[in-house]
């Protein structure tokens, strides 16, 4: 073919191409820069082309010129085929979701016939070239087994969908999530910081386990948190504890649905073997969410005064008895005597208080009193902070928070003076150590001394005040007027609550 209709029919594909690359950045504003790119390279190999035309050495005139132009020729067939297999797999059908190996399969075929087209044009005899090479490619097909079984690997995972960018794998020892497939390889992320290349060949040879995903609906990954209580606690008990607390707990990365369970797997050496089993929402965060499981796993357990066991190999030296609960007591004491609730109270009577608290541990995220709750306890806040939120205010899932309180402070007084209802959720923001008094160690104070009720009502009816006063800007008049109000209305439940009249 003279080389003046070959650049002709060069022209004609370049402006196909051309026409297709305009349609494709019209449609993937993403592929704009890789599209000009190719069209640029395109636009070389015709330039090339030309200036082959015009000042080359005439056909037949030597190697020179035949190499000059099947070079300009196959540059420009690249950057035709690259845009036209990115408009087909990546524009027009990017939302059929076809496997990009496809694209890249279809482009090496294509560049394979172009080679077959542009030998069989210079006069290259192909049928004595296959008849002659066929020990040559046996050779070469037994040297690139691997390689082939690589690609076709690579073409099956894509072709059924066994595996998807985004996935989250397990092959072997390695875990982690599909950031590429290419026609070799799978490229696996970890959450240690690695990639680990996997070849597409090993996929059909062993087993593959897909995670956070059923079928083709994306679901949570099912953890599991192990942990050991002593024989000498129930484990209905356990497991009611347990399970409550972490329901109740607002921990990130926990779906809400499926629910968390708690079951007794083992009965242990020296104690009953337990393991929570939990729904992981975000597979990057597997061992902080399951540290943060362990964290209220622990908290829970301290709570209830369930023990977790030593190995019986350790000797453990405790401090004796007495000594732990006189240091105990005087660290209850020194953070009544700071409250000013309990400041009407006398120091007998602070310190029978005090012999009456219970430890509550918390750890963040835990919600320690639910808005609506029925409650006869008071919980003062000896280590750490919490929020105190508005639940039934909250919209679009964001919560109204009313008051951050550190320690020492004290929450649930009407609980406890009075049996009302928690009137909001309180919600523990770090490391929490809270004591519980409970009404029953309040009533005999207040049965011994009835005239408590009047001094604890006007501390409770002041801090209302102020509480009202700080979200409502009201003034000193009007809080002093319903603090007299709040005052009587108080002294009056009291008395009722614990039976004073």
């Amino acid at each position: 073919m003279p080389i003046s209709d070959l650049v002709e029919e060069a022209s004609l594909f370049v402006a196909v191409a051309l026409v297709l690359a305009l349609a494709t950045i019209w449609l993937r504003r993403d592929l704009r820069k890789s599209t000009v790119r190719m069209v640029a390279f395109m636009l070389a190999g015709l330039i090339g082309l030309v200036l082959v035309q015009r000042f080359g050495p005439a056909p037949g005139e030597g190697p020179f010129g035949g190499i000059l132009r099947e070079g300009t020729l196959a540059v420009l067939a690249i950057g035709v085929a690259r845009i036209t297999v990115t408009f087909a797999f990546r524009a027009a059908l990017g939302k059929v979701a076809v496997p990009q190996i496809l694209a890249e399969v279809l482009m090496a075929f294509v560049m394979i016939v172009f080679a077959f087209w542009r030998m069989t044009a210079v006069g290259v005899n192909l049928a004595g070239i296959v008849t002659t090479s066929a020990v040559v490619t046996g050779v070469l097909a037994f040297s690139l087994q691997e390689t082939l079984g690589n690609l076709w690997g690579g073409i099956q995972l894509q072709l059924d969908n066994t595996c998807r960018i985004g996935d989250w794998i397990q092959i072997d020892t390695v875990m982690g999530q599909v950031i590429d497939i290419r026609w070799r390889y799978m490229a696996v992320a970890t959450n240690s910081g690695e990639t680990v290349i996997i070849p597409n060949g090993s996929f059909s040879k062993g087993r593959v386990m897909v995670l956070s995903r059923r079928g083709d609906k994306r679901t949570p990954w099912r953890r599991e948190v192990g942990f050991n209580v002593s024989y000498d606690t129930p484990p209905a008990r356990v497991i009611a504890a347990v399970e409550a607390s972490l329901k109740r707990a607002e921990i990130p990365n926990v779906a809400a649905t499926p629910p968390l369970d708690v079951l007794c797997r083992h009965f242990g050496e020296n104690a009953y073997e337990y393991v929570v089993r939990y729904w992981l929402t975000d597979l990057v965060e597997d061992t902080w969410t399951d540290s943060q499981v362990r964290l209220h796993v622990a908290a829970t357990l301290l709570r209830h005064r369930m023990q977790i066991p030593y190995p019986h190999r350790v000797l453990v030296r405790a401090q004796p008895p007495d000594v732990r609960r006189a240091r105990d007591a005087a660290e209850r004491g020194a953070t009544l005597a700071g409250l000013d609730l309990f400041v009407p109270l006398n120091d007998a009577e602070r310190e029978a208080v005090a012999r009456k608290l219970e430890d509550f541990p918390f750890v963040a995220d835990d919600v320690i009193t639910r808005q609506g709750e029925p409650a006869d306890s008071l919980f003062i806040l000896a280590r750490g902070r919490v929020a105190i939120v508005d639940d039934k205010a909250k919209t679009a899932g964001t919560r109204n928070r009313l008051a951050t309180l550190a320690a020492p402070a004290y929450f649930g007084e009407m609980g406890l003076l009075t049996g009302q209802a928690r009137r909001a959720t309180v919600i523990a923001e770090d490391e929490v150590l809270c004591y519980r008094l409970e009404k029953a160690a309040f009533d005999a104070i207040l049965q011994g001394r009835p005239e408590l009720v009047d001094a604890l009502s006007q501390v409770v009816a002041a801090r209302q005040a102020a509480n009202d006063a700080k979200l409502q800007s009201l003034s000193e008049e009007v809080r002093t007027k319903q603090t007299v109000g709040r005052r009587t209305d108080l002294v009056r439940r009291m008395k009722s609550f614990f039976a004073l009249e």
